[in-house]
């Protein structure tokens, strides 16, 4: 038997609400404030003689995300009856799909750290979502807002592929950037619209047969944030491995099986909430309210050709066609209508290198969308605006540090770069015998740095520089004013 350094061995099961204005089954509205309980009818009630309909949108964004995962969708789907008790689930069973998903197979890339790795999907199905159940402070009761129930959830469960804290963030963050770039999900997780279950156990080398051997496997239910991910996933790998250190021989999955734990995030801990189920112990069969889904080829692959060019491939591509550093390009394709935006720009401007436009993006655009929390589609000004401001500064027509006032202005005014600057006055002075003048008063005035630049003291120019562009209200050319300073106290 071996008994090999301990390996951390992760699946992942991520459910997400889809980007329908209804839920699976029935038409009532899918909104998250809504009042309790008043988006509500007999069908997603579970009253007696209802029939569900299938949402036909729902099931196009399950295939487009099964797709985009690099999976098959195969022509036979069916749906099943999943049955188990809890005050959330008013019918006492939810509909799934167990046996026959819509989505088998497939892999997502997931960057991290400069490298990337991969971690195979084993499906992706549709279900129906649980209402949710409020726990007053005073601990009198709990209520239950069913408002929720029946809203479309993809499921997306992976293989074991993770194998650190660190990468199960990733991962969920990766897939969610996928989801909201194809418009699957909006994934907002304060509203509950994704979340994540890791399945964690520690590979403890192999059997007598050479077949690995694991520790139990540890279900987490229902993390909403990736802090949590993480934290949880750490602190169960290394109970896992305080467990198997205390009793190597009674601690592993042959013996103690698997469990489901919750996540205390004010004490970041888990503890036991049940030992886990198996399929059996949810008596699943098939739904005979539901006739089976069927996909139509051409819709499929109607459905594949509408994907667009995918996060990964897209950073990638920055990387190798715009020449940006990995962080740029990973900033800049984090979502999708920033990228867009980002490529218009450069398409735009004229004097603009790309890595120059990728600066102003993250300093002054993205940073604008940070303050504001706003989309980039909100703001007053689109990627030509943006050129039309680096441009000038490029080509020397105002200096970097005006260029942002400008660019506040235009987005405050909805005014062009080029009004404001003539209206204020703004274009820098590039003029040499109106700046040799400037230049002459500045070493008058500050003898001291200027003899420490002779002196090889080339941070003193700096200061110097500093004080000409005072003298000129912002308006020299930094450029040329250096130019000037260093042919006079050099010379």
């Amino acid at each position: 038997m071996s008994g090999a350094e301990p390996i951390p061995t992760i699946g992942m099961e991520v459910h997400l609400h889809l980007a329908t204005h209804t839920k699976m089954f029935c038409a009532c509205a899918v909104e998250y404030d809504a009042p309790p309980n008043s988006r509500v009818c007999p069908v997603c009630l579970g009253m007696p003689g209802v029939l569900p309909v299938m949402n036909r949108k729902a099931v196009e964004l399950a295939i487009r995300m099964a797709l985009a995962l690099n999976g098959t969708i195969p022509d036979f789907a069916k749906w099943d009856r999943k049955h188990y008790y809890y005050p959330d689930l008013p019918k006492n069973y939810q509909i799934s799909e167990y046996d026959q998903p819509l989505g088998v197979g497939g892999y997502l890339d997931v960057p991290l750290d400069g490298e990337t790795f991969r971690v195979g999907i084993t499906r992706v199905h549709l279900e129906e979502d649980a209402g949710k159940l409020m726990h007053p402070e005073d601990g009198a009761c709990s209520v239950v807002d069913l408002n929720r129930t029946g809203t479309p959830l993809l499921e997306v469960v992976s293989e074991p592929d993770i194998h650190s804290a660190e990468q199960a963030r990733a991962y969920g963050e990766t897939l969610r950037q996928l989801a909201v770039y194809l418009a699957v999900g909006d994934c907002n997780m304060q509203l509950g619209q994704m979340r994540f279950e890791p399945n964690i156990s520690l590979q403890i080398g192999t059997d007598e047969k050479g077949r690995p051997r694991f520790t139990p496997i540890s279900e987490i239910k229902n993390l909403n944030s990736f802090r949590s991910v993480e934290r949880a996933v750490a602190f169960e790998i290394a109970r896992h491995r305080q467990e198997y250190e205390d009793d190597p021989d009674g601690y592993t999955l042959e013996r103690l099986g698997k469990s489901t734990r919750g996540w205390l995030d004010d004490r970041e801990e888990t503890f036991l909430q049940r030992s886990k189920e198996e399929a059996n112990d949810y008596r699943y069969f098939p739904e005979p309210d539901l006739v089976p889904v069927v996909p139509d080829r051409k819709w499929v692959d109607t459905i594949r050709a509408g994907l667009p060019e995918l996060p990964e491939h897209r950073r990638r591509r920055f990387i190798k066609e715009y020449g940006l550093p990995q962080y740029d390009a990973g900033v800049l394709t984090a979502d999708r209508e920033v990228a867009d935006f980002y490529e218009e720009y450069v398409r735009s401007a004229a004097n603009t290198d790309a890595k120059t436009a990728a600066n102003w993006m993250m300093q002054d655009v993205m940073r604008i969308l940070n303050e504001r929390k706003v989309a980039i589609a909100e703001i007053r000004i689109g990627p030509g605006d943006v050129a039309e401001v680096s441009d000038m500064v490029v080509t020397g027509t105002i200096n970097r540090s005006t260029g942002s006032d400008v660019f506040a202005k235009m987005l405050e005014s909805g005014k062009s770069a080029a009004e404001i600057v003539e209206e204020e006055n703004l274009a820098q002075t590039s003029d040499e015998s109106e700046l040799k003048a400037v230049v002459d008063r500045v070493i008058a005035e500050n003898p001291g740095p200027a003899e420490d630049f002779r002196g090889g003291k080339e941070r003193a120019l700096g200061r110097l520089i500093g004080q000409a562009m005072r003298a000129t209200g912002g308006k020299a050319n930094p450029k040329v004013v250096r130019e000037i300073l260093v042919r006079k106290l050099r010379g």
